[in-house]
């Protein structure tokens, strides 16, 4: 826990709740007649409403991206390292919004929340959700903060994906869109990946067709599986090796299938605080929503065709080592920004660490991410 709030940290932050009473029709064809939307806000929202970022979250993410909840919270916001006084994302300068979206499970209605028409938690009848989907709740809650247009709509993977359908769907909304480490849609590989995850969840006898809630258990093992799966995708090899190598945890071999080595250690470690803080149903349903994602649908399947509707300007990042969304799925986004006659600029970072590289604090990453989103308070507030 923080002795003292560092200097840089947005402070204390407390939650916040809208509650949406207008449907929501939905991609899947069914609606959701009403939910709520957690969300924390971070910086003072300027006379005009132009200083508006939007922050979108990956896959296990959520609405605390900045800040302590309490001192006796032990790590701050899962993007502290880019949103405070004085970071990449500054709040001197920028009115930060982050959320945690439909379908989730830190507040947000999802499928552990209450079917007001049965009155026990949805479970498995929580409707299948999209990007496209989440995008149009987030355009509902910039209506409740009197934010008519961003001045930058970020996020890293899932939530970058978040950013590319902002400007698709909402051009005349976004000024700016970061767009970091994701891809135009899913590989093949992908989806396997997350089809293995789903198994394991899916196939764990405590699954309960989705209605553990009613048997006062849930998935652990399948969760546990499912996050080690996913986890081992988010590290490059050399990520691994340098952290772990072939390291034991006693020195020595026992001839077993317990745990001996740190890697193997680190992965159950990981997926058994994953097991207990996120709800499966959500894993589920998150995973289908990646699956699901391809703007160029709509297009006749044409990326270029699609990346011709945004009238905002572009920063594609991407990281040499992150094999589950590889450089060459950033360059597909910018080769039809480009070829669409959008204004786009990009940024290749040379590091070892993988696709989880997007939240850490790595030098060249930093400064480059920061002297884009300077360029962006300056064109809101010049200094």
């Amino acid at each position: 826990m923080p002795q003292s709030i560092p200097h840089d940290s947005v402070g204390l932050v407390e939650p916040q709740t809208l509650s949406v009473s207008t449907p929501l029709e939905l991609e899947c064809g069914r609606v959701l007649p009403a939910y709520d939307l957690v969300y924390e806000t971070y910086g003072t929202l300027n006379a005009d409403a132009s200083n508006a970022v939007l922050i979108c979250h990956a896959l296990s993410g959520h609405h605390h991206a900045a800040g302590y909840h309490s001192m006796a919270e032990k790590r701050p916001g899962w993007w502290d390292t880019c949103i405070g006084p004085g970071k990449v994302i500054d709040t001197n300068r920028f009115f930060v919004v982050s959320l945690n979206n439909l379908g989730g499970c830190h507040g947000s209605t999802g499928p552990g929340s209450i079917n007001p028409e049965t009155g026990q938690p949805w479970g498995p009848d929580f409707p299948m959700m999209t990007v496209k989907d989440w995008v149009n709740s987030q355009a509902r809650l910039a209506d409740h903060l009197g934010i008519q247009r961003w001045a930058a709509v970020v996020g890293g993977s899932m939530g970058g994906m978040q950013a590319l359908q902002w400007s698709v769907d909402y051009p005349d909304r976004v000024a700016h869109a970061v767009v970091i480490a994701a891809a135009p849609k899913l590989s093949a590989q992908n989806i396997a990946f997350n089809e293995v995850a789903r198994q394991s969840i899916l196939t764990d006898p405590n699954f309960h067709g989705g209605r553990y809630y009613l048997h006062d258990t849930y998935p652990r093992q399948g969760l546990i599986l499912a996050r080690m799966v996913g986890h081992i995708t988010y590290l490059s090899d050399d990520a691994m090796r340098m952290k772990f190598g072939r390291d034991l945890r006693s020195g020595r071999f026992h001839f077993g299938f317990d745990v001996e080595f740190q890697v193997e250690s680190y992965l159950r470690h990981q997926g058994e605080t994953f097991s207990r803080n996120f709800d499966a149903n959500t894993y589920l349903l998150m995973t289908k929503a990646l699956d699901y994602f391809d703007p160029a649908r709509e297009f006749d399947h044409s990326l270029e065709q699609a990346m011709a509707k945004p009238t905002c300007k572009f920063l594609v990042m991407s990281f040499t080592s992150d094999w589950r969304f590889a450089p060459e799925r950033s360059r597909e986004i910018v080769d039809a920004l480009m070829h669409a006659g959008r204004d786009v600029s990009y940024a290749e970072i040379d590091t070892p660490k993988g696709h989880d590289a997007f939240l850490l604090d790595i030098p060249e990453y930093i400064k480059l991410f920061g002297a884009y989103m300077h360029r962006v308070a300056e064109e809101v507030n010049p200094s």
